[in-house]
């Protein structure tokens, strides 16, 4: 069960926001956030030097990004299994698969989340063509990384729930690939071509 005392994952949109009303709550202990967009290796970094300075009392440190990079998560495993004295975490992120399965054991996790609200998507993959590919590819080309893997997951939901479609093995590991990609920074423009390709080449195969 999550209390500040120990710590812990917390899963929200709001990072900022959550960030000041634990602030709040645990005055007139200190706390310290490190809110970013992404956090790197060097965020990871400055969250260590501050956890290794020494405290007489509880001292929190709240961490929240839209994306943790793997080379910060890994950075940061040891410190949270084995924090120093008197220091407690506490991380924000809006899904639980931001954090790897090795950090995810180490911290008890709460979800503030209500059920996730589905975005309709204009686009029928059953019946795409070429034409169509590249103009939704052009569209979405530009997103930063935490918004083409929700645009993935929403692409994912809208072909299982809203088309009803059985995934193939080749779709399904296109989509697994993408996700990978997308972490290592790679172009979306490419990633998104990559599983569109899928749906269009077996409708090529149907016919």
């Amino acid at each position: 069960m999550f209390t500040l005392e120990r710590g812990g994952i917390i899963i929200t949109h709001a990072f900022e926001e959550k960030a000041a009303l634990l602030a709040q709550e645990l005055l007139p202990l200190r706390c310290i956030s490190f809110i970013v967009e992404d956090f790197k290796i060097e965020d990871a970094k400055e969250v260590i030097a501050e956890a290794y300075k020494a405290e007489e009392s509880r001292k929190t440190l709240i961490l929240g990004a839209k994306n943790f990079t793997i080379p910060a998560q890994n950075s940061l495993l040891k410190i949270l299994e084995e924090p120093p004295r008197n220091i407690v975490f506490v991380l924000l992120a809006p899904n639980k698969s931001t954090f790897l399965p090795t950090i995810r054991s180490r911290m008890t996790l709460h979800s503030e989340h209500e059920e996730r609200q589905w975005t309709s998507l204009d686009i029928k993959l059953q019946t795409l063509d070429l034409a169509t590919l590249f103009a939704w590819v052009k569209e979405h080309d530009k997103l930063k990384k935490h918004e083409a893997k929700e645009l993935l997951e929403t692409l994912f939901y809208h072909a299982v729930h809203h088309e009803k479609m059985m995934l193939n093995s080749t779709q399904l590991e296109g989509f697994e690939k993408a996700f990978k990609l997308i972490e290592l920074n790679a172009r979306f423009q490419s990633v998104l071509v990559m599983v569109l390709m899928n749906f269009l080449c077996e409708i090529k195969r149907a016919r």
